[in-house]
């Protein structure tokens, strides 16, 4: 193709430029022929794009298919039960809720219920009526004095940088709105968290807003920003879990001055949290950081959050937990599947434990060494949807973090472009352009609704199964495809083998 592009390119050229000479026509399609042959004449000598130098036009059109194929696979291709890592189904009940519409849909369900990885709610024939009021719990062990009444679902952790300003604005009014709290993420606290929305303020390796000019811990700061009346809880990050041991990522082209000055770090260029934290290297250090913080703060709910890797190591928590008698307030457990704005695939396909496996080990680990009772667990990793949620509790989850469904609730369309500034909708960008299409006084309202409506149908659904409350919540609601897999065993007998069984007689 290169050859004869190279060849019969530059006859079409001439031969164009002879007939507009000949009849005296316009000169543009001539000219326009010659920009093409002389594009094409560089692609086929450059060395950095094969496709190109084989191609020397036509490889374009790879490039743009490819450029626009999240697109075409979520417009065109994937049903309603297929899309990755959130279904279309899901993302227009998240749609749905936040504009306060009807989630209901038409002529029944779209999933294979006969297959082996359905799972639903066991319904009651004695259902009850469900509560009007929102579920609430309260967090903050015997070694904390100010423990704060939480919501049941909160927004996760989203740092300002990673998403815009006026989604952080959006976020935090709708946390006001629904008196749910707004954990910051750990790019620190911004004039965007300060809404009037309860906060929860992560500290990560980076301790961004709270580091000195090495990138060190600062108690100074930490105790500033701390005792803020909007901040009501504090997280340490150990590991998230889109990308656990890796540190989180916040490309240079979003660290605008403003973000610079909020982390205290150089504008411009990529930020790297270091995979762990320098104030501390074991567990010790650990619970010693938390009850630390927890006196900084003036007693305020001090927690971590991790994705479960080597259970050894949480194990060896949990020991120097009654070996130091310091608690946590809260543990928040993420799961593998959780999301990120930027992580190599490897870490985000490979490492980490998944969310319910997580919550079955830790629940059991805090039993076995008595400490259950004496903090909370909350669960984030894909924690999307209503039955997410009373899954995540009947795991041993006393409450639940999300951010993509907030995000959907923002606007999000799932376009994928987190890691590039180009996101279409203004989330997760800091391009001026695109933020200004995302009108905050609307996705305030939706991120409100999306809050309220999703907590409803909890509701609905833990009366649907006969429950009072979410005490009552375990895993004896839920059923599985296996389960139907026994049942058919039961009632229809395996046939081959009572074929064998003749056989042998």
């Amino acid at each position: 193709m290169r050859d004869k592009f190279l060849s019969w390119g530059i006859v079409l050229v001439v031969a164009t430029w002879i007939i507009a000479i000949l009849i005296r026509a316009h000169y543009w399609i001539p000219t326009l022929l010659s920009a093409i042959y002389a594009l094409g004449v560089y692609n086929a000598y450059q060395s950095k794009h094969a496709i190109l130098r084989n191609f020397p036009v036509l490889g374009y059109f790879r490039y743009f298919f490819e450029s626009i194929s999240p697109e075409m696979q979520q417009y065109f291709i994937e049903r309603e039960t297929d899309g990755k890592p959130f279904p279309r189904n899901q993302r227009s009940a998240v749609y749905r809720r936040a504009k306060n519409l009807s989630d209901t849909v038409a002529f029944g369900t779209q999933l294979e219920v006969n297959h082996r990885k359905y799972e639903g709610i066991k319904h009651s024939i004695y259902a009850k009526s469900p509560s009007e009021e929102l579920p609430r719990v309260w967090v903050g062990g015997e070694q904390c004095t100010q423990p704060y009444h939480a919501s049941l679902l909160n927004i996760s952790a989203m740092s300002f940088g990673a998403l815009s300003d006026r989604a952080q604005i959006s976020l935090n009014r709708g946390a006001k709105k629904g008196n749910f709290y707004h954990n910051t993420g750990e790019g620190g606290i911004s004039p965007y968290h300060m809404e009037g929305g309860d906060l929860c303020w992560q500290i990560g390796t980076g301790y961004f807003g709270c580091r000195d000019a090495e990138g060190k811990f600062n108690p100074e700061l930490f105790t500033k920003y701390s005792n803020l009346p909007n901040v009501k809880m504090i997280e340490i990050k150990l590991s998230q879990g889109a990308k656990p041991g890796h540190g989180g990522v916040l490309p240079g082209v979003k660290n605008t001055p403003e973000i610079a000055a909020i982390r205290h770090v150089t504008p411009g260029m990529t930020v790297i949290s270091p995979p762990s934290h320098s104030a501390f290297s074991d567990a010790a250090g650990l619970l010693r950081f938390v009850q630390q913080l927890r006196d900084l703060s003036g007693g305020k709910p001090v927690g971590f959050k991790l994705c479960i890797g080597d259970t050894k190591e949480f194990e060896d928590i949990c020991v120097q937990m009654n070996v130091l008698k310091i608690y946590p307030d809260f543990i928040t457990i993420d799961g593998a599947e959780g999301g990120t704005g930027a992580a190599p695939p490897e870490f985000s396909d490979g490492v980490g434990m998944p969310l319910e496996p997580a919550l079955i080990f830790v629940n059991r680990t805090l039993n076995n060494y008595n400490l259950r009772s004496k903090l909370r667990v909350i669960a984030s990793g894909k924690v999307l949807t209503s039955l997410d949620i009373l899954r995540a509790v009947a795991m041993g989850a006393d409450m639940c973090n999300n951010a993509r469904g907030f995000m959907f609730s923002l606007g999000c369309i799932q376009a994928l472009r987190c890691n590039s500034n180009n996101c279409p909708t203004g989330v997760a960008t800091q391009d001026k352009m695109l933020i200004k299409g995302l009108d905050v006084t609307d996705k305030a309202e939706r991120v409100y609704h999306f809050h309220k409506n999703t907590l409803h149908t909890c509701n609905e659904l833990i009366a649907a199964a006969g429950r009072s409350s979410y005490e009552e919540v375990d895993a004896t609601m839920f059923m599985r495809g296996d389960e139907f897999d026994h049942l058919a065993d039961l009632y229809f007998p395996d046939i081959l083998g009572n074929v064998k069984q003749k056989a042998r007689s």
